[in-house]
């Protein structure tokens, strides 16, 4: 049953149309956000959802910045709460897959797919700046060593959801152990504590 239609300030109409779009992509990935399925959440015709966003790609492509910009958030709340429990890289790299989780990394994967590419935004850079920090040999090291391994648990992480059972599978996991991000997870931890010199 659809929702009777108002008009509403076009900020707020965006507002509402990313949050249905959020809640879509949490519910049913990608596939599940569609102009009209999103209309018919608030209350508006697909017309008017593509009046706002040009179209599904350009609704895709704010969904992502919306994400990132509450990824952003995330992070910045994760980093004050990691450096207040004494900064253990486990309980980073959780957080952060746990933001992942909600559908960003497999929209990324798929705009990335369909040829949006991102510009740089840098999201990330206050926790190579916490890492980079905690090296001992912060000051003998250029960031740009902690910034590529921030990029890479990064890309290992925002493809955890679509490929990361594939890819245990390939190198010989199963059953259980390949659907299973926790392992995974915790060697990323290990590996980055030590190649970091943060053990």
């Amino acid at each position: 049953m659809t929702s009777p239609r108002v008009r509403r300030p076009p900020a707020e109409a965006r507002r509402l149309i990313l949050d249905a779009a959020e809640r879509l992509l949490a519910e049913g990935g990608v596939a599940a956000v569609q102009v009209r399925a999103v209309a018919t959440r608030v209350g508006m015709t697909d017309a008017g959802i593509n009046h706002h966003f040009g179209s599904r790609d350009g609704l895709l492509e704010a969904l992502l910045r919306h994400g990132g910009r509450k990824i952003r958030a995330g992070v910045t709340e994760v980093l004050d709460s990691w450096l207040g429990r004494g900064a253990d890289l486990g309980a980073l790299v959780d957080a952060l897959a746990a933001l992942y989780r909600r559908g960003y990394g497999e929209l990324a994967v798929a705009l990335h797919a369909a040829g949006w590419r991102d510009r740089g935004s840098g999201m990330l850079a206050p926790v190579v700046d916490a890492l980079h920090a905690l090296r001992a040999d912060a000051a003998h090291v250029p960031v740009e060593d902690t910034r590529l391994a921030v990029a890479a648990l990064h890309q290992a992480l925002v493809t955890e959801s679509r490929y990361g059972p594939a890819f245990r599978r390939s190198a010989g996991i199963t059953g259980k152990a390949a659907t299973a991000s926790g392992p995974q997870l915790r060697w990323w931890a290990t590996h980055l504590t030590r190649s970091l010199g943060l053990a």
